[in-house]
């Protein structure tokens, strides 16, 4: 099984064996209690789409537009769900390219309830179908998240187009490239095998190319060096870049800076958002992929950055504007849950705090000083919130894997331990994910956009907008009194 995401961040060994050459092969088992821990992450991370997402963007917009954006984020869950398990998993974690897998996998072939997927550690394994809908919450809560930022005016048939089109040609890739690698177990072998060969030199060079080549079975992004523990630059900077190209090339919404666009039930964006920051546990601590410390880590640092940053953003607008508001105080929140999920089992939870408290208010500047600035209608936020939270979250990690600073390092597995900690090399590999992902799904959600523009158009007339998408595209109102 081809696994994903650059490294443990040594929250797991290879093991005191792995250099003997001696060790007697054991077929790997499937550990009960990790397998069991992942089957309730990966319901959570259903939980933070549906209904967490779905009631958070919701209550944001218009009464007259609520159900659009139910189905929106419904619709995307359902046609990921289907995308991923004919060819998305495949594309996504099977080797191919640097930047696309192949189709090995496709139709879940060879994927059976016996069938096993790498964890962190050497030889422990968990069921491969569980690896599967775990990474399938992932896959559909990212194209969800861009539905905000377009909100109140797209047709629902360009909806329906773009997002398996985005899918496809964004999203799988950018799985493949940051997270795609051969796992501890390729790397654990080879090494085995040199030990192994001893004086023998056909055999240690023929032991040390592989080992070469299963280094080098990995995405362009992984190989770069760059870690992302649960999603900043794959989930958040990934769907909020394309979120802004959305905005920008469908326009304002009708009487966007003129009229009073106001959350029609900020209750139901509290509900969602706490819903969000329920399932986000999931999200960070599944992402461990084993019920140990480091799942507790992530745990940790999801409770504590969430809560920094809730804080940092309403202080901010009080102090800014005079008064705190719930708003506020949930976008913080989402803000803080975006920020650490690249560092989640990487920063200590000082750090993670830290983390939470810088972008809180960083986010804060973007959604009201930079938007109002720029004068463009991202309806809820989403570049505000996801893009400059992944991306502060993203560069954040790398400082903060630091173990001088409370961080967990980063495994070097053909070695067998921590790798030295490098801050200038580490900063520019985690610019490498930011830019990769930024410059492919920038160009490549703008090329989309135009084509469903051409083939079934994406912004609904002016007359459907006025009387609300809900009506229109949907012949139901989300109340009846």
């Amino acid at each position: 099984m081809k696994f994903k995401r650059a490294h443990s961040a040594g929250l797991v060994a290879l093991g005191a064996g792995l250099f003997a050459a001696s060790a007697a092969y054991a077929e790997p088992t499937i550990n009960k209690g990790d397998n069991a821990w992942m089957l309730t992450a990966t319901v959570l991370v259903l939980l933070m789409t549906i209904p967490g997402l779905a009631l958070f963007y919701g209550g944001l917009v218009r009464t007259k537009n609520m159900l659009s954006v139910l189905m929106q984020v419904f619709y995307t869950v359902c046609i990921v769900t289907i995308l991923w398990t004919v060819y998305g998993y495949s594309l996504a974690f099977t080797g191919g390219s640097d930047f696309i897998g192949g189709f090995s996998k496709a139709f879940l072939s060879g994927v059976t309830p016996d069938s096993k997927a790498s964890t962190f550690s050497v030889d422990a394994n968990i069921s491969e179908l569980v690896y599967v809908c775990f990474q399938m919450t992932f896959a559909a809560i990212t194209p969800a998240l861009i539905v905000g930022a377009f909100a109140e005016r797209m047709k629902f048939s360009a909806v329906a187009l773009f997002i398996p089109l985005w899918a496809t040609l964004v999203y799988f890739p950018i799985a493949h490239m940051v997270w795609y690698w051969a796992g501890p177990d390729a790397i654990s072998d080879a090494v085995k095998a040199i030990a192994a060969a001893g004086s023998d030199a056909a055999a240690k060079a023929a032991a040390e190319a592989r080992l070469a080549e299963v280094t080098a079975d990995a995405g362009w992004v992984y190989k770069k060096g760059a870690i992302d523990f649960a999603g900043g630059t794959v989930v958040h900077i990934n769907a909020g870049i394309a979120g802004l190209v959305g905005a920008l090339i469908i326009g304002k919404r009708i009487g966007y800076g003129k009229d009073l666009m106001a959350p029609h039930s900020l209750t139901m964006s509290m509900i969602g958002a706490s819903l969000l920051w329920v399932g986000w546990f999931g999200f960070n601590a599944g992402s461990n992929l084993e019920a140990t410390g480091g799942a507790a880590l992530a745990m940790t640092n999801s409770f504590v950055a969430t809560a920094a940053a809730a804080l940092s953003w309403m202080f901010s607008e009080w102090m800014l504007k005079g008064h705190p508001s719930v708003l506020g105080a949930i976008s913080g929140a989402v803000a803080g849950l975006v920020a650490v999920t690249p560092a989640a089992g990487y920063a200590g939870p000082m750090g993670a705090i830290v983390l939470g408290i810088f972008v809180g208010a960083v986010c804060l500047f973007f959604v009201t000083v930079v938007k109002n600035a720029l004068g463009y209608d991202d309806s809820l936020d989403v570049f505000g919130v996801h893009c400059i939270g992944g991306i502060v979250g993203a560069i954040g990690t790398g400082i903060l894997v630091n173990p001088a600073l409370g961080g967990t390092g980063i495994m070097d597995y053909a070695a067998g331990k921590i790798a030295e900690y490098e801050f200038g090399a580490q900063l520019v590999s985690q610019l490498w994910g930011v830019c990769t992902t930024l410059v492919w799904s920038g160009v490549g959600s703008a090329i989309i956009y135009k084509i469903v523009d051409v083939v079934v158009g994406l912004r609904a007339n002016v007359e459907t907008e006025r009387e609300g998408l809900d009506i229109t595209e949907h012949t139901e109102r989300a109340y009846n009194m």
